[in-house]
């Protein structure tokens, strides 16, 4: 408790400032004057400045208030780590109990949560928030109880009182990790991508720990390989992919005996394999009003490239133009069909009418093309249907139906089948009509024209006039074979009718040809929902049926789970996974890997203790780092600017804070004895003058 002098004026300071400078020239030109009691009437104004002023004494009502310590305590996954959970435990207690023992100090605690989606020990956000919620003014001191690994540096708060360190784990720890360097997101499939890894150790290395390790690699779960290589060295290690879609690529380190965790042994990369620029060769027969949407898609696909050609004349025209003026570039048969065949993933021939430009070998070639694992779309215009057609080469072999001989030239609703409904060239199309029903009903555009097929070896997907088969899509050995019964797909494309799915639909058959994995009959799909350990299965099937699931995990414990049909086709479950790691998917003949999670989490990837991240706001507190396996050390209160640890002992400091109970103000003098003070020194003043005036006579 203390007292202060306030005052409460009558008048603002600046009017009494002006009053008593008045007062001050006066009695200065009395002072010069010599005139007698100019004293006591300065006296006198200083009352009555004292009464205008009104000076009080104020005293306050203190309580003084604890101070706080806060303890933090870090249960993230790497305190797991053996030894260090009992030396956390050891701590704590002995922390808490030399906190309680403390005269007016209060103890709070605050507790770092394990890793939440692999984001790591988020020490620096737990210190954040507990220190948010204590008054900066009475926090006497911290002391942290971890190894000191945390991954948000960064978010570490100003410590208004010495933060202390004291550290877990053992001097002789070591460990081996594999860390991967750099690891491309896509890779063309059959040309080769590099990964770049290392493997590190760290901590206190015996030296009997040699310099060499055994890494073993495998693909989408398939056959591993095992390679000598050496700790310390960056690795680059090439990798071919062959299939589209993701490729899973799993390392493994060996375990090296004496190491302090195999946590962090395992990394597991997920490469999107892509093809480089898929190369169409498109041949028009004719020039057509739907040779412009064929050409349109292709080039609308920035990975397409494009080698179109359209017939203008047929050989056995004789008009008498000079050969150079038929086309800007001559028809390069032998060096496409022959010689550069397999460079295209997709050769389209569109209302293509075997007039003798191709010779029979060269339709050999195509189909020998085919069956080495190339595709083929025919799309039939009525040149299929005569002598002409492409039935009558050596192609015919290949071809999913056979024509009839009849060209149908009146209006029809396409529609897909009920095999259409489950196959993913035409599942799921925009707006798509029933398989049966109303010809009135809504629905898409028809189309004019339809060449008969008959007799089909293939998938018949979509029908048209009179059930017909109009789209049939089929396997030729490796290759594959797609025919479309008409050449009239560009009425949707000008919206005849109210159009259709043209683009859609085209492109989904041109790429099913080119074997996409996400047009497949028979799939089996898993991907991660972002952020947790759930798998989204989906299995797409042409089947009526499928057998079960069995999910393998990381530890070879197995799952066996019966997906429900949502669609005609479709079988899909979203599953939660127990742990992260490497699963293993398995339905009848189908086989997927998919990494759920990190394979090494980040609590593990620098496991060996240390204060290095906490080195700046230790010096900056005044605190220090202690080892608890060299014995955990006393707590002392210590003055402001002394230093807050030794060598077996940390210290807090006292902040002597106190909370303000009570105000009380009282008066210096009342109002009334200032003008009794003021009227005396003024009646002194002028008797003294009136005494001296007497003698003077």
């Amino acid at each position: 408790m203390g007292g202060t002098l306030t005052f409460a004026p009558l008048l603002p300071w600046p009017v009494l400032a002006a009053v008593a400078t008045c007062a001050a020239f006066l009695l200065l030109f009395a002072l010069w004057r010599g005139l007698n009691g100019w004293a006591l009437r300065g006296l006198a104004v200083l009352a009555l400045f004292g009464a205008l002023a009104q000076p009080s004494i104020q005293t306050e009502e203190e309580t003084p208030l604890s101070d706080i310590v806060l303890l933090v305590d870090d249960r993230s996954a790497s305190q797991t780590l053996p030894g260090r959970e009992d030396q956390t435990d050891a701590a704590l207690r002995r922390i808490a109990a030399e906190i309680a023992v403390l005269p007016n100090t209060e103890l709070r605690r605050a507790t770092v949560p394990d890793d939440l989606g692999n984001a790591g020990t988020l020490l620096g956000a737990t210190l954040t928030e507990a220190l948010a919620a204590e008054p900066r003014g009475r926090v006497a001191g911290v002391v942290v109880v971890s190894d000191g690994r945390l991954h948000d540096p960064e978010a570490l708060p100003d410590v208004p009182a010495p933060l202390h360190l004291l550290l877990t784990g053992r001097a002789r720890d070591w460990d081996r990790r594999l860390v991967i360097q750099t690891a491309p997101a896509f890779g063309i499939i059959g040309e080769e991508t590099t990964i770049r890894l290392r493997i590190e150790d760290s901590g206190a290395v015996p030296a009997s720990v040699g310099q060499m390790a055994m890494l073993t690699i495998a693909i989408d779960g398939g056959q591993s390989r095992q390679y000598t290589v050496e700790v310390g060295q960056d690795l680059e290690l090439p990798l071919v992919l062959e299939h589209g879609g993701q490729n899973v690529v799993q390392f493994t380190l060996a375990e090296t005996p004496g190491e302090l965790t195999t946590r962090n042994n395992a990394a597991v990369v997920q490469i999107n394999g892509v093809r480089d620029r898929l190369r169409v060769l498109l041949v028009s027969g004719q020039p057509h009003a739907g040779e412009r949407t064929w050409r349109n898609l292709l080039k609308s696909d920035a990975g397409v490239d494009l080698v179109h050609f359209t017939i203008l004349r047929p050989t056995e025209k004789h008009d008498g133009t000079p050969v150079s003026e038929l086309s800007l570039i001559a028809f390069p048969t032998q060096e496409l069909f022959l010689e550069k065949i397999d460079q295209f993933d997709l050769i389209i021939f569109d209302r293509y009418a075997a007039r003798g430009i191709l010779p029979a070998a060269y339709f050999e070639n195509i189909r020998a093309y085919v069956e080495r694992g190339g595709a083929v779309l025919v799309s039939a215009g009525p040149e299929f249907a005569t002598v002409e057609s492409l039935w009558q080469t050596p192609l015919g072999t290949i071809l999913p139906a056979r024509p009839t001989g009849r060209v149908f030239s009146e209006g029809f609703l396409p529609r897909p089948t009920e095999l259409g409904l489950r196959h993913p060239v035409t599942a799921g199309l925009e707006a798509a009509p029933p398989v049966e029903g109303d010809q009135d009903a809504p629905h898409w555009g028809r189309w004019l024209r339809q060449i008969a097929l008959a007799q089909p070896t293939g998938e018949v997907v979509m029908k048209g006039l009179n059930d017909s088969p109009l789209l049939v899509l089929s396997r030729a050995g490796e290759g594959r074979v797609a025919l479309l019964g008409s050449d009239h797909a560009w009425l949707w494309d000008r919206g005849f009718e109210g159009g259709g799915p043209q683009l859609e639909l085209l492109r989904r058959i041109a790429h099913w040809a080119m074997k996409e994995p996400d047009l497949e009959e028979e799939a089996l799909q898993a991907e991660v929902e972002p952020g947790t350990l759930s798998l989204s299965i989906t299995r797409r099937t042409m089947q009526d049926s499928i057998g079960p699931l069995t999910i393998t995990g990381p530890d070879g414990e197995s799952e066996t789970l019966t997906l429900p049909e949502v669609e005609p086709g479709r079988f899909a479950m979203l599953w939660e996974a127990p742990s992260a790691g490497l699963y293993r998917l398995t339905q009848d003949d189908l086989e997927r890997v998919v990494a759920l999670g990190p394979a090494s989490p980040k609590e593990f990837e620098n496991p060996v203790a240390s204060g290095e991240d906490m080195a700046v706001v230790l010096a900056a507190t005044g605190g220090a780092e202690k080892a608890v396996e060299d014995g955990i050390p006393a707590l002392r209160r210590v003055n402001a600017g002394r230093p807050a640890f030794g060598r077996d002992w940390i210290g807090i400091t006292p902040r002597e804070v106190y909370d303000v109970t009570d105000i009380r103000r009282d008066a210096l003098l009342p109002g009334w004895a200032w003008l009794l003070l003021a009227a005396g020194f003024s009646v002194a003043a002028w008797l003294l003058e009136g005494r001296r005036k007497r003698l003077a006579a």
